[in-house]
């Protein structure tokens, strides 16, 4: 296998800031063309996730990438070099983008072909494919067979006894196996990923696999502390799959600017890195890469690239699962409460990006009255508009030998939660006495943020009045603050 991408930049829409190439607030199109290269040739990511799932899609991505940029790519060949990894629908769970895998899987042999020509020699530019909401070997496995049993294996069927074949028609279909990266988002899944990858590899001869682990939609249906606790316990267990099986495992975590969707920034780098140290390449979302100055992400891609890669940190599973349990309920009993006035905000968070309605709303609605809400990016952006960030939902239901466990455990706890203090109005509507004082005991120390303060208040005032028709732009000018959207 070539070299593992440490940096790979995704499309999650993040951004405050509207990057200078973009003909609009929303990328779609060939905008999304020109952040891939941007990513790549600007900033130092070495791969570039290309999203399938929930938006109109674009399979000539890679013909568009070497036709666009062709002096760029002849000197870092694509699959080699750089990486391109598809995104793409899980049919076991979003059924009516299901023929969108099939129309996905199909377009990877036409983009070796286009490799081919352009590169004059075999070339795979696109080898790879992430599986979201994985919850079993099964669902991985299908997505594996289909593309090996019904793309490139039909390849040798005759049309009759007495005709030619398929390859023989319109050419032979490369490559001859793709990689199926199984991405965990929710709790129960994440912390049994090692058993589930396991049960996938036990037929497949392959000496690599990489492991994707959600933390944003992870931190929406569970909370902060439960979503860190569960990627913990999976990488921990991920981390003793090689010496059983023989295959090296490459973890990938998902992360976004805010602290509550992982705050990974440029200047976090370091201490992200050293609290996932097993992690092999960290997702680098809009944010990161556009409410930051260019040098700036430049150096903080180039120290994800070179830092040394070490044991997974144990963790008591024991322990972790009974403050998840109690955290992710008291989490959820809050975002209940919440969801009126989250969903009421969220109508005014710009968007940034062209999108489908994400299937995975709230997994646990059905139990707690059918409560639906938006996605992670704008949940997250209503909330720090609102003046409660969500890293403090239920920080009141951890006792103090709970809080010790997680300070011990999540080492970066606490400056997640300084960084969300200074968007916090202690006066505002949706702060709790429990909360307050749950908060004022711990004694984090943070610097209030009195414009965006400012903001969040007449935010709020706007909202209660009626008068929303400079709302967008208040939730926008408050988000280039924070550095992210949500």
């Amino acid at each position: 296998m070539p070299t593992i991408p440490r940096c790979m930049s995704t499309q999650h829409p993040d951004n405050a800031t509207v990057p200078f190439f973009a003909t609009s607030g929303v990328l779609a199109g060939e905008d999304e063309i020109r952040v891939a290269y941007y990513a790549y040739s600007h900033l130092g990511c070495d791969e570039q996730m290309w999203d399938v799932e929930g938006k109109e899609i674009d399979t000539h991505v890679v013909k568009k990438l070497l036709s666009f940029y062709p002096e760029y790519f002849r000197d870092r060949v694509l699959g080699e070099d750089l990486r391109l990894t598809l995104r793409v629908p899980n049919p076991t769970v979003e059924t009516t983008e299901a023929k969108i895998l099939l129309e996905t899987l199909e377009s990877i042999p036409r983009s070796y072909d286009a490799a081919r020509l352009f590169y004059g020699r075999e070339v795979a530019p696109i080898f790879e494919v992430i599986l979201p909401m994985t919850t079993s070997a099964r669902c991985i496995d299908r997505v594996y067979r289909y593309y090996v049993d019904h793309i490139v294996g039909r390849q040798h069927t005759r049309f009759r006894d007495d005709d030619i074949t398929i390859a023989e028609w319109i050419g032979e279909f490369s490559p001859s196996h793709i990689e199926v990266i199984p991405l965990f988002e929710d709790v129960p899944t994440m912390v049994r990923a090692a058993d589930i990858v396991e049960e996938y590899l036990a037929d497949k001869d392959v000496s690599d696999q990489r492991v994707f682990l959600a933390r944003s939609d992870t931190a929406m249906n569970y909370g902060l502390v439960s979503a860190a606790l569960a990627n913990k316990i999976a990488l921990a267990r991920l981390d003793d799959l090689p010496a059983r099986i023989g295959v090296r495992v490459h973890p990938i975590m998902g992360m976004g600017s805010a602290p509550f969707r992982g705050g990974l920034a440029p200047a976090t780098v370091e201490r992200v890195g050293g609290e996932y140290p097993s992690v092999v390449t960290f997702s680098i979302q809009s944010a990161f890469k556009f409410d930051h100055p260019p040098d700036e992400v430049r150096a903080a891609c180039g120290h994800l690239k070179a830092r040394v890669i070490g044991p997974a940190t144990p963790v008591d599973v024991e322990r972790a699962s009974t403050v998840i349990e109690r955290y992710s309920d008291a989490y959820r009993r809050r975002v209940v409460e919440l969801a009126p006035a989250i969903n009421r905000m969220a109508k005014y968070v710009p968007a940034r990006r062209a999108r489908k309605l994400h299937i995975g709303l709230f997994g646990y609605a059905r139990e707690l009255g059918g409560v639906t809400l938006p996605r992670a990016i704008s949940f997250t952006c209503a909330l720090y508009s609102l003046g409660l960030p969500p890293e403090l939902i239920a920080f009141d239901s951890l006792r103090e030998d709970d809080l010790a466990f997680v300070h011990e455990t999540y080492p970066s706890f606490k400056a997640k939660i300084s960084e969300a203090l200074c968007f916090t109005d202690f006066e505002g509507p949706l702060m709790t006495d429990s909360l307050r004082t749950a908060l004022g005991r711990a004694g984090y120390s943070y610097s209030e943020n009195t414009e965006h303060l400012d903001m969040v208040r007449r935010m709020r005032s706007s909202l209660d009045e009626g008068d929303t028709a400079q709302l967008t732009d208040l939730v926008s000018r408050a988000a280039i603050l924070r550095r992210f959207l949500g």
